[in-house]
């Protein structure tokens, strides 16, 4: 997909408005053969302050683990962002075009006793009555691992 593509396309989507407030999440990662290995909710709450978002996201998984991460999300330009999260390594960038905003980063995923560096590719899709659809490429050394797939609802 090219971000350009979706060019004036509505709703038109910016991170710090879909994720003001409270927000629900459903997902699952599905392993590069397409076989779901976890699924998961998560909680949501977003303040804006000036130009930052900051978005607490509390996920709860299948198996009973929970997890919470912090992001601090700049809007940089119009239509572009900078965030920093516990695990994410340096800075996620994001380009926002119409209803789609595109997002990566680096990130140190816990796997067994150690981590894995491992790149996601996520894509933000809003639609008309507010869902939210996620897809998330997660790759190791340019070789796939799987996708993470989450939609997002506002109560």
């Amino acid at each position: 997909m090219k971000l350009d593509d979706f060019a004036g396309r509505q709703p038109e989507l910016r991170l710090e408005r879909y994720f003001a407030g409270e927000t629900k999440a459903w997902g699952a990662f599905l392993d590069r053969f397409g076989k779901v290995q976890r699924q998961f909710t998560v909680d949501l709450n977003g303040t804006v302050e000036g130009d930052t978002l900051t978005l607490v996201e509390d996920f709860v998984y299948d198996d009973g683990e929970t997890e919470r991460r912090v992001w601090t999300i700049v809007a940089t330009g119009e239509r572009s962002y900078e965030g920093t999260a516990n695990g994410v390594v340096g800075k996620a960038t994001g380009a926002a075009r119409g209803n789609a905003v595109n997002w990566t980063y680096e990130f140190d995923l816990p796997v067994g006793d150690g981590t894995w560096r491992v790149t996601f590719d996520d894509w933000f899709l809003l639609q008309p009555g507010g869902a939210l659809i996620n897809r998330a490429e997660v790759t190791k050394l340019g070789v796939s691992l799987g996708e993470v797939y989450v939609t997002f609802i506002k109560p």
